[in-house]
């Protein structure tokens, strides 16, 4: 007998499931009972693997409760499917038309399964996310307070402590989150050893890249988008540019590599051998960040800090 794959189209409201190929599938609420219908009923035809796309958070109870059931079940980024949609001709979209889909690229795809994120993982991540969110509302704050009425800056200034208190309850929040679990102490401090790495961007790589340490250096710059990708065709050489990935990962390498620049040693010789090289400001910035995260990768999976590197 053929095996069978699950596609799901996740919405806020509504789970929508396709088996493949049996060309059959159903609908139910996203509520508990819907839940576990779904699970039910998925279980039953004992699927080779589940499929269902990144969206936002929605997919991530019914995931966890796929992978609780012991079934194989794997998150995917939208823009793979919606890619492999066109390639296929659907044009059309409906959640429907989505769910089968996305058993059809579970059965020719394969992709990889992954442990759903722990209870702790998920909450550590919506912190770090929520302070990203208020830092992000500060700055357009202050961004508009420089041309505002005397009126409107009593407002902008309230609403600036407001934000202020917030961040700083919250950044003691994931430091206390962080301190209370021995494995992310000791992750903590290992990469708080490396200049330049500091609570934020500790926290931001736990939170958003917990396979640091366990890949390959060229697979976790891949991961954190951060791996040159070619543009070749024929005789053309195009420029290698770096493309897709976690862009929280990034932004916090960034604000780490602009003080790595100031205060460690082989990152800093590292930029200065390769604008000697030619290469322009971005370039070499960017580099940076790539050998940043390897040598950050490299200790969590040695666990030994930075003072014992042999960099």
């Amino acid at each position: 007998m053929s095996e069978t794959f699950v596609g799901i189209d996740v919405g806020k409201d509504r789970f929508d499931v396709a088996f493949h190929p049996q060309g059959e599938g159903f609908s139910c609420c996203a509520d508990p009972a819907g839940l576990a219908q779904a699970v039910r009923r998925i279980q039953a035809a004992g699927p080779a693997l589940i499929v269902l796309e990144a969206t936002g958070g929605y997919e991530a109870l019914l995931a966890a409760e796929l992978a609780v059931a012991d079934l194989p079940v794997a998150v995917v980024n939208p823009r793979q499917t919606r890619d492999f949609a066109r390639a296929l001709g659907r044009l059309a979209k409906t959640d429907r038309i989505d769910a089968g889909t996305l058993a059809l690229f579970a059965e020719k795809v394969r992709p990889r399964c992954q442990a759903p994120p722990s209870e702790h993982q998920q909450r550590l991540k919506a912190m770090v996310r929520r302070r990203r969110q208020l830092v992000s509302m500060r700055t357009a704050e202050l961004n508009r307070r420089p041309r505002a009425t005397s009126e409107v800056r009593q407002s902008i200034d309230a609403v600036l402590a407001l934000l202020n208190r917030q961040i700083k309850d919250l950044e003691d929040d994931i430091g206390g989150t962080i301190r209370q679990m021995p494995q992310w102490r000791d992750k903590d401090d290992l990469l708080q050893s490396v200049p330049g790495v500091g609570p934020k961007t500790a926290s931001t790589l736990l939170a958003a890249l917990p396979e640091l340490g366990t890949l390959s250096r060229r697979q976790i710059a891949s991961l954190a988008g951060l791996a040159p990708m070619n543009r070749d065709s024929g005789q053309m050489r195009g420029r290698r540019t770096t493309w897709g990935g976690r862009a929280e990962v990034r932004a916090v390498l960034y604000m780490a590599c602009v003080a790595a620049l100031r205060c460690n040693c082989v990152v800093h010789a590292f930029y200065q051998r390769l604008r000697a090289a030619g290469k322009t400001p971005k370039v070499a910035l960017t580099a940076c960040m790539r050998k940043l995260l390897t040598i950050l990768n490299a200790i969590l999976r040695t666990h030994t800090p930075w003072r014992l590197q042999d960099a």
